[in-house]
C-alpha cells in the first residue's frame, strides 16, 4: 500500500484521532450487531498497547446535522468498553472546550469516544473550520473506516489537512490490499458475480472489470435489462428501459474483449398481480428466460442458471461478488443467493464478498468464515471496484 500504515507511526504518549465506522444497528438502546465494532478492534488495541491517548470518532445514522438522542454513540461506547475490558467514556460532543479538556486529560493507553460527528452539519459539508477543530484534538490521524472512505467529509478527508500525519488502520489496509489485488493482480480465471436491482448502479464496475475479468455472471433484477436489450420478453420484471442501449453496448464490449458475459438461462417467476395482492400466496414457477409471460415478473435466477454459475465459481482462482441474485429478503427467492454463497465458500479461489445483501447471504448461510475477505464497505467497495479514487484514502499521507 502506497499510504502510511498505523504501523509506520510512533503512537506512544501521542493523542491519536481514530476515525472508525461504528454506524451499527441499535435496538432498545443496545448494539444489536457489533461486527463493525469488532472489525476496528485490532487498530484500537494496537494503539492502546503502544500507549496512545486515543480519541475514537464515528457517525451513526442520519441525524441531519442536529443533536438527536436516538443517534447517540453511547450504546457503541458501552459495547466497546465491554469488548476492551476498560472504560470508554463518551464525550458530550465531538468539538468544543469541554471535549478539548477531556482529550488533554487522557493518559497513555486511555480511550475517549467522541459523540456522533454528524450532529454537526459541517461534517458532511467537509467544512474546513469544523475539520480544523477536530484536528486540534490530536497529533496524529488514523482512518480505519473503509465504509466511509468514498465520502469527502470533515472527519474522513478535511481533518487530514490539519494534522502532521495521516495513516490507514489495519481494517482499511486489509480492504485496500484485498480489493487492490483483485483489481490489479487477480489469479485467473477471475470470475465476477454481480447482482442487485439496477444496471445503472454497476455500469462503472462492469466497465472497469471488463479489463481484467474472465467471466462476469449477472443475476438480480439487473439481468432483465440485459435480457430485454437482446429482444427477449421480460414481462413485468424490473427493467431500466432507458438503459437498454447501454446494456447492448456493455455486451458488445465484453464480446470484443473476449470476456464471458453470462446471463441466466432460466429464472423463478410469479404472476405480478398475484404478487402485488399478497406475496405469500403468489406461486413461484421456474422457466426458461425465453418463456416469461407478459403478466409475470422474474424474482430470482433459476436452477439451471445456478448450476451454470456454480461451475464457473468452482473453476475460478479469484472471485469478487457484489449484489444478490434475486429478491433475497423474500424466501423462496433467496434460493440462488444462498446456493451461490455455498458455492463461493466451498471454492478454493481467493474470494471477496461486498455489499449488504451478499454479506448477509454468506453470514446467514454460516459460511462467512470461509470467505477470504468480507468487505465492510458497500458503497466504498463498489466505487473502488469501479476504479474511482476514494477521498478518504487519497487524503492519507504517502509512504
Amino acid at each position: 500500500m502506497a499510504k502510511l500504515s498505523i504501523k509506520d507511526i510512533d503512537l506512544a504518549g501521542r493523542r491519536v484521532f481514530m476515525r472508525v465506522d461504528f454506524n451499527v444497528p441499535i435496538e432498545n438502546g443496545e448494539v444489536s450487531d457489533d461486527t463493525r465494532i469488532r472489525g476496528a478492534l485490532p487498530s484500537i488495541r494496537y494503539a492502546i498497547e503502544r500507549g496512545a491517548r486515543l480519541l475514537i470518532a464515528s457517525h451513526l445514522g442520519r441525524p441531519k446535522g442536529k443533536v438527536d438522542a436516538k443517534y447517540s454513540l453511547a450504546p457503541a461506547a458501552r459495547r466497546l468498553a465491554e469488548l476492551l475490558g476498560k472504560p470508554v467514556p463518551l464525550a458530550p460532543d465531538s468539538v468544543g472546550p469541554e471535549v478539548r479538556a477531556m482529550a488533554d486529560a487522557l493518559g497513555s493507553g486511555e480511550v475517549l469516544m467522541l459523540e456522533n460527528v454528524r450532529f454537526h452539519s459541517e461534517e458532511e459539508k467537509n467544512d474546513p473550520e469544523y475539520a480544523r477543530e477536530l484536528a486540534a484534538l490530536a497529533d496524529v490521524y488514523i482512518n480505519d473506516a473503509f465504509g466511509t472512505a468514498h465520502r469527502a467529509h470533515a472527519s474522513t478527508e478535511g481533518i487530514t489537512h490539519f494534522v502532521e500525519k495521516s495513516a490507514a488502520g489495519f481494517l482499511m489496509e486489509k480492504e485496500l490490499d484485498w480489493l487492490g489485488k483483485a483489481l490489479e493482480q487477480p489469479e485467473h480465471p477471475f470470475v465476477v458475480i454481480l447482482g442487485g436491482a439496477k444496471v445503472s448502479d454497476k455500469i462503472a464496475v462492469i466497465e472497469n472489470l471488463l479489463k481484467s475479468a474472465d467471466s462476469i455472471l449477472i443475476g438480480g433484477a439487473m439481468a432483465y435489462t440485459f435480457l430485454k436489450s437482446q429482444g427477449l420478453e421480460t414481462g413485468r420484471s424490473l427493467v431500466e428501459d432507458d438503459r437498454l442501449g447501454l446494456a447492448r453496448e456493455l455486451l458488445a464490449k465484453a464480446k470484443e474483449r473476449g470476456v464471458e458475459f453470462l446471463l441466466p438461462i432460466d429464472n423463478a417467476v410469479v404472476d405480478k398481480s398475484a404478487w402485488d395482492a399478497d406475496p405469500r400466496s403468489a406461486q413461484m414457477r421456474d422457466c426458461s428466460v425465453k418463456e416469461i409471460q407478459p403478466s409475470e415478473a422474474g424474482l430470482d435466477i433459476g436452477p439451471q442458471a445456478i448450476e451454470e454459475f456454480s461451475k464457473r465459481i468452482h473453476n475460478a482462482k479469484t472471485i469478487v461478488w457484489n449484489g444478490p441474485m434475486g429478491m433475497f429478503e423474500h424466501p423462496p427467492f433467496d434460493r440462488a443467493t444462498r446456493a451461490l454463497a455455498e458455492a463461493v465458500a466451498s471454492s478454493s479461489a481467493v474470494t471477496i464478498v461486498g455489499g449488504g445483501d451478499s454479506v448477509a447471504a454468506v453470514t446467514e448461510a454460516g459460511v462467512a468464515d470461509k470467505i477470504t475477505h468480507v468487505s465492510t464497505g458497500g458503497g466504498a467497495s463498489l466505487e473502488f471496484l469501479a476504479g474511482d479514487t476514494l477521498p478518504g484514502v487519497a487524503a492519507l499521507t504517502d509512504k
